[in-house]
């Protein structure tokens, strides 16, 4: 008989700071943009978080997306209209410093394979300035989103994929960088029938993507920022999802994780189906895209008219619909990554992203409590998750004892 040690390891916590976009007032932050990273470190620290994803977004003066159309909130809180010089990241990790929180990676999510090549060209380039920044405050990764061209099938986006982001993964891999994709399939960003307008949105197309990384000699370089609330949007649930890439030894391509939830309104789903709203959504006026910029934010109805997004520890304890995927069983959730995926833990940053309409609050002192509140939920449910996997996978069966019960199997239904 061997006796081993009970050694559990934890996941450092965090927040991106789209939590509150406008922490510091625009009129303070647009005339001294790194005050918005600073202000937002104190507030982490306040939260009791060992890091934050830091929100890079085009200036609202620069964005093709008006704020009216939009369902979940950017915050520009890394401002890079001027370049992010060698002063301006000595500022920033004085800040760090002082703070003592991290800056687990940079979050810029926008949709990169856009079919106008204005635009597209005009994103590429603000995400190599996010590059540059990154690697100027030593941040491991940039985070964010592949897209789509909305005017090609999803196999010719392959090939796009091919020409044009691959080029951008070569960048990363020349500055030491991993870019980690969240895989939201953005449904609201056209008023089209599409609903995956993130061709990276699901296991499927992440192995067909990485094959044409490896094959660029870029495979390192591409990760997943995995999300649970996108696999309850799909009906997917995060185990199964998970035994995926392991069945395909790509048990290494997730290597972050935003926490946020997704709770499904069953009167919603038996009216319209996983694929949402499909007519009268409002972002269109006899048979044609709607001219007024608001309306299409009724494009998000293929999403919303089904499901509402969930801060952890918001939504009531419901076992049914967590057997159901129909809300996130956050234990099981950070017992199968620990499980089935190859992860280095305690390197493994769990970013609580606050889209909850109801209590999307853009007042600090409101908002405080209700972020703590969530953070603590986070920490504790990883807590409990890395007791039971020590207990379980490691002392007990090193005496040979056995574990107990059966537990959520993957692929069982």
């Amino acid at each position: 008989m061997t006796i081993r040690s009970f050694e559990p390891q934890y996941m450092p916590i965090g927040v991106l700071t789209a939590a509150l976009q406008e922490l510091t007032p625009r009129e303070a932050r647009d005339a001294d943009p790194d005050l918005a990273i600073e202000e937002w470190l104190a507030f982490a620290a306040e939260l009791d978080v060992e890091c934050i994803q830091l929100s890079a977004a085009l200036h609202p003066s620069e964005s093709d997306v008006p704020p009216e159309a939009l369902l979940d909130p950017v915050a520009n809180t890394l401002d890079l209209r001027a370049p992010f010089d060698a002063e301006r990241a000595a500022r920033v990790r004085a800040a760090v410093a002082a703070s003592g929180v991290e800056i687990a990676d940079i979050g810029y999510f926008d949709n990169l394979l856009h079919d106008d090549a204005r635009l597209r060209a005009r994103k590429h380039a603000f995400l190599l300035r996010v590059f540059d920044a990154a690697v100027a405050l030593g941040v491991p990764a940039v985070c964010g989103f592949v897209g789509r061209n909305e005017k090609l099938s999803m196999d010719e986006n392959l090939v796009d994929f091919e020409a044009s982001f691959v080029p951008l993964l070569s960048e990363a891999r020349a500055r030491g960088l991993e870019y980690r994709i969240e895989q939201c399939p953005m449904p609201g960003w056209t008023p089209a029938d599409s609903f995956h307008n993130n061709i990276a949105y699901t296991p499927g197309t992440w192995i067909a993507l990485h094959r044409i990384c490896e094959r660029h000699g870029v495979g390192e370089q591409l990760r997943i920022h995995y999300d649970p609330s996108h696999a309850i949007l799909m009906g997917q649930d995060t185990r199964s999802l998970f035994q995926v890439l392991r069945d395909e030894g790509l048990g290494f391509l997730i290597s972050g994780f935003h926490v946020k939830g997704q709770v499904i309104d069953p009167k919603g789903l038996a009216t319209w189906g996983y694929g949402g709203q499909t007519v009268e959504r409002g972002d269109w006026v006899e048979g044609r895209p709607s001219p007024e910029v608001a309306d299409r934010a009724n494009a998000w109805r293929k999403q919303t008219v089904l499901c509402e997004h969930e801060l952890p520890g918001t939504a009531r304890h419901d076992p049914l619909a967590y057997l159901q995927n129909r809300s996130v069983d956050w234990l099981d959730h950070q017992l199968a990554a620990r499980e089935l995926l190859d992860l280095d833990v305690a390197r493994t940053p769990l970013i609580v992203e606050h889209e909850y309409p109801a209590a999307r609050v853009q007042d600090r002192e409101a908002l405080l409590p209700i972020l703590k509140g969530s953070i603590a939920f986070t920490r504790h449910i990883d807590r409990a998750a890395a007791a039971m996997y020590a207990l379980q996978q490691e002392v007990l069966p090193a005496q040979e004892i056995a574990v107990q019960g059966i537990g959520r199997e993957a692929y069982r239904s």
